[in-house]
């Protein structure tokens, strides 16, 4: 009896363990990179022996229906390849190894991410390894020279100033040319990252074809860049990090080789005017009438106004991060704080951070949820005025042209300047400014994001992302009632004068994308369709005001204690003081829906599709909505059976095709609008006048780009690298019209036009030495390049040519001018060619002018870089490139204009001026008739260069000096920023896309720092 139980319990247990391993159940999971413990999207999820499968969301997250027993296999690109068995539990987490590659492998498209064997688009990504550390108070700068076709020209020294980021060309005339910037889903204004922490940056991918773009459809015309911040890991213990460094910043050399005091003055005293001459009335004037003597000339002395107005900043930085997760939920936070202490007087940023990014999924997985939070405020000090000639505002004129014989030393106050006014008080000038001048911009800046997505089936995902940009600024600028600006302009009438202007604006952005999306795999195909719309809606808001009138008894920079009621003169009855209040209100909306598809068949051909409607507040309800789309494909060539053992082990073509649009037009808000306005009339009487016409037909500017690439990578991608071969054509271009004068304007906005750019972009990286252990020497080379061109077409007006614009066929911006042939060794006079290229002394302004076929928008740019690594030590450089780009030098204009003498300070060029016929020289006589008579090419000069952006030396700490200290990891190093620059052009910065003068010009940063993890 006993032996027959046992064996009936025996085929129990046997059909209950038969029942159980052949019952289906759903296995959920988390497929994250084991080296950062990040969330891996686009894994494929297979069970073995079978074509039944499924891929990881966004988040990493996986469900499939499974049977205990079965093996599932994880796949994806540049990891290794991992199998787990199903058990007894319903969950099924995965941490898959590096294989060859690592994160770039997973490429971002659009609102999705798939990986890049799969990717049909032109994209880069850049990762936090290249941003973090750099002494750069915006992130933007760091970016530049690292993806080809990204041109980013920073103009300004100022800390945290804003920099040009166009992305293959110049995509617009008079509308917004950059791409569109996004922050953890988040759109944000691409003009303003002072107040961002750049440590928190995870990855930027860039998004450069309308394969890519044109999913955002309004805003996706001059590309896209994406922003991820750092996140925390599931399952993962709290890590604790710092990153600090200390930054001294300093001028870049120039070659103007300016006068010293004595050279100065004693050039003064051979053309008889100014202090060498003795008859100078500024501050300086021992020859009272009388030419300086070589005694006294000697004895002058010799002060250099460039180390005054221009310092060493210091610049500290620090931001320390915790980072820690459970089984379902993960937390990031970091504090930061930066200090910049910029080059010019009164230039400065302070900046503080707070980062809170959170993540978490319920137990079964289909739920999954994440925010992110920063909240940032920035003290901006930033000089005014700074470009052109105002002599009592702008500081680099003063560092720049002033007199070396004049000293801090001889200033007093402002009301001693007064009398006798003289234009070579100008450091004097302006070091009052310097005392009683206050610019301060204070911004308060939040922008955060949630995403929710929800599994309905193992194959039906619905996602909501909601995300805001809140910017309030406290703009002041204050002129100090004793100041010599204020004594000047108000004069004895207005014995306080100054004046203080605050401005208060204040933006709110919110967006909202709603989308559904499937993914389905049949054997080897595979099927990712979504369906979006998109909600966009911003309120701005202002109030400031401009107060005359400060009581320098109680006047205070920001208070409101100084302030003097309006007051009437007592002589005239006019009014003194009129202050003035202003107000603004501007409410801007968009709205979107769309929908992507994208197949793939074994990783061998895919392709991809979208298309998209959009409606923009900007237009008339006719012409309010509009269409874009883009068709892509990609052949993996080197999947193909045939490529088996060649030495290619990666080689892709890619295609794609599309438009975008741009409505982010240089516009008033309601163009389409006609507008009266109140003012004085006739007998400055009240009345009501026409203000603006409205054009009803103003529509959106329409990108369209076809783009061609290959990717590749041969002998175990030892040599790697993409082509991309592309033209964007740009078209109803956003421009000023003709109109009839009789209707009370002279143009109008209209759409009219086409923008061409063509061009290529190429990226390579070779391994010259492969480690073969770790600590073994690892040397690698890269090459960024971007060659662009573009054309215009169809401009306004029968001539087909636009002074300051263009013409048809040729390039933007083309310059249009007389073309400078030298001085005349005979008398001194400058020579130009006319139209048809005959020498003369007086050519025609109106018919000698030609295109000359140069602009200032660069043909060439990119980088060259070098890694080296050995043992524990590392050391990097990046020397970036810019080749055709044509620049007036109006600075060194200055340093040779005779004009000058007595005023300002010249370059010593000036000392081989013309004096006798037969002299072969640049540089014209003093008394030429034509000297400033005419504008020509004489000071148009080529501003390529090649400048050693970045460079990085370090040292890692072995993990074996560090057992038992409590840190787990440890870094020192020391970068430098513009260190060296080889180039023709004279100035201080060859990088700024300006053709004015006096600008402050970016720095040389070194910078001390290290790392600490815990």
């Amino acid at each position: 009896m006993k032996l027959k139980l046992t064996w009936l319990l025996t085929l129990f247990m046997a059909f209950v363990m038969q029942l159980s391993f052949g019952q289906e159940k759903d296995i959920t999971g988390t497929v994250t990179a084991a080296s950062d413990g990040l969330p891996l999207p686009g894994v494929t999820v297979l069970i073995k022996g079978t074509a039944t499968g499924t891929s990881t969301d966004i988040d990493g997250k996986y469900s499939i229906k499974a049977k205990a027993g079965d093996i599932l296999v994880f796949s994806f690109v540049s990891m290794k390849t991992t199998e787990k068995t199903v058990g007894s539990s319903s969950t099924i987490n995965v941490a898959m190894a590096d294989d060859i590659a690592s994160l770039d492998e997973v490429v971002i498209t659009g609102y999705s991410t798939t990986t890049k064997a799969k990717s049909s688009v032109s994209s880069v990504r850049v990762s936090s390894e290249t941003i973090e550390n750099r002494p750069n108070a915006s992130f933007v700068q760091t970016l530049s020279g690292q993806v080809p076709g990204l041109n980013i020209t920073t103009s300004s020294g100022q800390p945290g100033g804003n920099s040009l980021v166009q992305l293959r060309g110049v995509g617009s005339i008079t509308g917004d040319t950059e791409p569109l910037f996004i922050i953890d889903g988040a759109p944000v204004d691409q003009d303003n990252f002072r107040s961002l922490n750049p440590q928190d940056i995870l990855s930027v991918d860039v998004l450069k074809d309308a394969g890519a773009t044109a999913i955002y459809g309004n805003r996706g015309a001059n590309g896209v860049i994406v922003i991820k911040t750092r996140q925390g890991g599931f399952n993962e213990g709290l890590k604790i990090n710092y990153n600090g460094f200390v930054a001294y910043s300093s001028l870049q050399d120039d070659d103007y080789d300016v006068l010293g005091a004595q050279d100065l003055l004693r050039y003064e005293r051979s053309r008889g005017n100014g202090a060498g001459a003795g008859n100078s009335n500024s501050l300086f004037n021992p020859g009272n009438g009388t030419p300086l003597t070589d005694a006294q000339i000697a004895a002058a002395p010799n002060f250099n106004w460039t180390d005054f107005f221009f310092r060493t900043g210091v610049t500290q930085s620090h931001t320390v991060s915790l980072s820690s997760g459970g089984e379902n939920s993960s937390q990031f936070t970091s504090f930061g704080f930066n200090d910049t202490e910029g080059i010019l007087v009164q230039s400065s940023l302070k900046r503080f951070n707070i980062r809170s990014n959170i993540t978490g999924k319920s137990s079964n997985g289909k739920f999954n949820y994440g925010t992110n939070l920063t909240l940032n405020y920035s003290d901006s000090g930033e000089p005014n005025n700074i470009g052109g000639g105002a002599i009592n505002r702008n500081f680099v004129l003063g560092a720049l042209q002033s007199v070396p014989y004049l000293t801090p030393e001889d200033y007093t106050n402002g009301a001693a300047l007064l009398a006798p006014l003289s234009f070579t008080n100008t450091p004097l000038f302006l070091l009052d400014r310097v005392e009683t001048f206050t610019r301060v911009d204070e911004e308060v800046r939040l922008i955060g994001s949630a995403n929710f997505s929800y599994a309905l089936s193992d194959w039906l995902t619905a996602n909501l992302l909601m995300s805001g940009d809140y910017q309030a600024a406290q703009n002041l600028r204050a002129e100090g009632p004793t100041s010599f600006n204020a004594l000047l302009f108000g004069g004895a009438e207005n014995p306080t004068s100054g004046f203080q202007q605050q401005n208060n604006p204040r933006t709110f952005a919110y967006n909202q994308v709603t989308s559904l999306n499937a993914s389905k795999t049949y054997g080897k195909h595979s099927v990712d369709v979504g369906l979006y719309t998109e909600y966009f809606k911003t309120h701005f808001r202002t109030f400031g005001f401009f107060q005359n009138g400060l009581d320098p008894r109680t006047f205070s920079p920001g208070d409101g204690s100084g302030f003097i009621p309006v007051a009437l003169d007592p002589a005239s009855g006019g009014i003194i003081f009129n202050d003035n209040p202003n107000a603004d209100i501007i409410n801007t909306g968009l709205f979107s829906y769309f929908a992507s598809a994208d197949y793939d068949y074994d990783e061998r051909f895919g392709g991809s599709a979208t298309i998209r409607r959009d409606a923009s507040f900007r237009f008339a309800a006719s012409n309010r909505w509009a269409t874009f789309w883009s068709v892509s494909g990609r052949w993996n060539i080197s999947n193909e059976a045939f490529m088996e053992n060649s030495v290619f082990n990666n080689l892709k073509l890619r295609a794609s095709w599309g438009t975008a649009g741009n409505q982010n037009i240089a516009a008033p808000v309601d163009a389409t609008e006609d507008f009266f306005a109140t003012g004085s009339g006739y007998g400055n009487a009240n009345s009501i006048f026409l203000a603006q016409i409205g054009n009803r037909d103003l529509q959106w500017e329409t990108t369209e780009q076809v783009n061609i690439g290959v990717d590749f990578g041969v002998w175990n991608n030892r040599l790697r690298g993409s082509l991309d071969v592309y033209e964007r054509e740009t078209s109803d271009l956003f421009q000023q019209t003709p109109l009839s004068a009789t209707v009370g304007f002279t143009s109008q906005p209209a759409n009219t036009g086409l923008l061409t750019n063509r061009g290529f972009d190429l990226q390579l990286d070779y391994d010259i030495i492969q480690a073969k252990n770790q600590g073994d020497l690892r040397v690698s080379v890269g090459v960024v390049a971007n060659f662009n061109e573009t054309e215009l077409d169809e401009l306004p007006n029968s001539e087909g040519e636009i002074i300051g614009l263009g013409r048809n066929g040729g390039r933007l911006g083309e310059y249009f001018t007389l073309r400078y042939a030298g001085i005349n060794p005979a008398n001194g006079e400058l020579l130009f060619l006319t139209a048809d290229g005959d020498v003369t002394e007086n050519p025609n302004a109106d018919t000698d002018r030609v295109w000359l076929g140069k602009n200032i928008i660069p043909d060439w740019n990119g980088s060259f870089n070098l890694n080296v690594d050995y043992k524990n030590f590392f050391f990097t450089t990046q020397w970036n490139y810019v080749l055709g780009v044509d620049r007036f030098d109006n600075d060194y204009a200055g340093f040779i204009n005779e004009d000058n003498v007595g005023q300002f300070n010249f370059s010593a060029d000036i000392l081989r001026a013309w004096t006798q016929p037969g002299d072969i020289t640049d540089i014209n006589s003093p008394t030429a008739t034509n000297r400033n008579t005419f504008a020509s090419t004489r000071f148009l000069r080529d501003a390529s260069y090649l400048r050693l952006r970045f460079a990085s030396f370090g040292y890692n700490f072995p993990s074996k000096y560090l057992e038992n200290t409590g840190i787990s990891s440890a870094r020192v190093f020391i970068n430098g920023e513009n260190l060296f620059t080889f180039t023709e052009w004279r100035g201080f910065d060859a990088e700024t896309r300006s053709n004015g003068s006096r600008e402050f010009p970016t720095p040389r940063t070194i910078s001390f720092g290290f790392e600490l993890g815990i």
